[in-house]
């Protein structure tokens, strides 16, 4: 971010309004350590629930796997200096050593910090700091993202699995009763907002929020598990608007994105993607207020 941005109030990219469209086949997608890891649901209807805590979380792993391959991609392809991109909410990290940086070198190190927010309440709170001294340790991120929902009730398999070689002392075999939860089939829209207006605060550039886009068709099929083999980003519409303010309400792009459950009954499990009718393209009178619409998982990059 530039010297005159920071000055002048200027917003280094406009708002944007986004939708990922997420199948799950045999698979849990976010499990729930309340309820035994079963898939998340609301208690009311059965609905199918990815919580923004778990989404968010992949994305930083790939981002903290600098030795991965899908950050070598994302470093040619945006062209991004490593340095800028540690992750702040990371196993061991040192809260002494971070807790001491100025805001320049705590913006300019950790990219979940400029994109997601951070808060480090615990450490500040009952030390004696001047007014705004600390204020880059508490920011709202540039980057919300809403809870995954399915569009219809979730049916949940559970399963004992088996282990030939024990894992407890004394046994020479293992077993994990109804260990194996997972959600038979299912469609969720999750959606999320980047709101420029926060940048000025945490140092989001839009090289942070090209990163982000780049590895969101990524999320899933490259943090995939025993458990969670089949969770599938089947779009990631984004779409651009005109102004850092927004050019059109979220509602109306959001709505004119929503899947319908077109086969079967409204309240009762989907058994495959056929079940839903999936827009593909935004109504014309709502693509002239954006300045431009993607499928992040159809983008060509670089």
């Amino acid at each position: 971010m530039t010297t005159e941005q920071k000055t002048n109030g200027s917003a280094p990219f406009n708002r944007g309004t986004g939708l990922l469209l997420i199948e799950v086949r045999y698979s849990n997608p976010n499990g729930d350590p309340d309820a035994e890891s079963d898939p998340r649901t609301l208690d009311a209807d059965g609905i199918g629930l990815i919580s923004p805590v778990s989404f968010k979380r992949k994305l930083r792993d790939l981002v903290a796997d600098h030795e991965g391959p899908v950050w070598h991609e994302a470093k040619k392809a945006l062209n991004l200096n490593g340095a800028r991109f540690d992750i702040l909410e990371k196993r061991g990290r040192d809260r002494d050593s971070i807790f001491k940086m100025d805001a320049a070198t705590f913006m300019g190190s950790f990219w979940d910090g400029r994109v997601f927010g951070n808060t480090f309440l615990e450490d500040i709170k009952g030390k004696d700091f001047k007014p705004g001294e600390k204020d880059h340790f508490i920011s709202t991120g540039v980057v919300q993202f809403g809870p995954g929902i399915s569009i219809a009730p979730i049916e949940i398999e559970r399963l004992t699995t088996t282990n030939k070689s024990g894992v407890q002392e004394g046994k020479d075999r293992g077993m994990a009763p109804l260990g194996w939860r997972v959600v038979r089939h299912a469609l969720y829209t999750m959606p999320f907002f980047i709101n420029p207006m926060m940048a000025r605060k945490n140092g989001c550039e839009p090289s942070d929020i090209n990163l982000m886009k780049y590895l969101i068709p990524h999320a899933y099929r490259n943090t995939a598990s025993a458990i969670r083999p089949f969770v599938e980003i089947r779009h990631a519409w984004y779409a651009e608007h005109k102004t850092p303010l927004g050019s059109c309400p979220d509602s109306m792009i959001l709505d004119a994105l929503a899947p319908k459950k077109i086969k079967g009954n409204a309240d009762e499990p989907s058994v495959s993607i056929d079940d839903y009718h999936i827009p593909i393209e935004l109504p014309q009178d709502i693509k002239e207020r954006l300045a431009n619409f993607d499928d992040l998982c159809a983008k060509q990059w670089g």
